[in-house]
């Protein structure tokens, strides 16, 4: 896992940190947010995602993905979000676990319960959702089975770090919830992931 980044090693060594805490055995809780607290102290260092090495992406854009490191599997994937106010994803899953920390800027994160059972296709009842602040120092750690959506709200440019168990681009069976409808569906990748 070579990263093209001057600080490769210390990144290096905190993603091996993290999948050694998140380990072979069953997911839990307890170990998803340890893991956490070393995305955050990655996020921590913020000249090592300034816009000088990851541009932030133009006004029709609203979004840039950069892959900072991933396993040869496509597991442990570690992305840099950047992202415009105005910027909005609807209520989803990963089917991963996913830490997400802020570097800088804030991410309003809605975090729904699941109401139906998932037994019947293409129906996904979500209660009301809880608001969870990502900010620097905050984040919010995913379990694979979990919804959430997001918002940028104010007038900065924010940039977030994602760490996932499998890379996005693996995630095909993700499910997007349209709340109104009672609704879900296969969701796609969306933005493309820049190296």
């Amino acid at each position: 896992m070579d990263i093209a980044h001057p600080n490769g090693a210390e990144i290096s060594v905190a993603v091996e940190n993290i999948k050694k805490i998140m380990g072979e055995a069953p997911l839990e809780r307890g170990r998803l947010e340890q893991a956490l607290k070393l995305v955050l102290e990655l996020a921590a260092h913020r000249d090592w995602w300034s816009a000088d090495r990851y541009a932030p992406p133009t006004a029709e854009e609203q979004q840039a993905r950069y892959l900072i490191t991933q396993d040869d599997d496509q597991t442990h994937a570690l992305y840099l979000n950047v992202m415009r106010p105005g910027k909005k994803t609807p209520p989803h899953n990963h089917t991963t676990w996913a830490c997400i920390a802020a570097v800088e800027g804030a991410e309003n994160n809605y975090l729904y319960e699941r109401l139906d059972d998932g037994s019947e296709p293409g129906i996904g009842h979500l209660g009301e959702p809880k608001e969870v602040i990502v900010a620097p120092g905050r984040g919010v750690a995913l379990m694979p089975d979990d919804i959430h959506s997001v918002v940028i709200e104010g007038d900065s440019i924010i940039r977030h770090l994602h760490m996932y168990g499998r890379a996005l681009e693996t995630l095909d069976q993700r499910l997007v919830f349209d709340r109104e409808a009672g609704t879900c569906s296969v969701m796609k990748i969306g933005v493309r992931t820049r190296a």
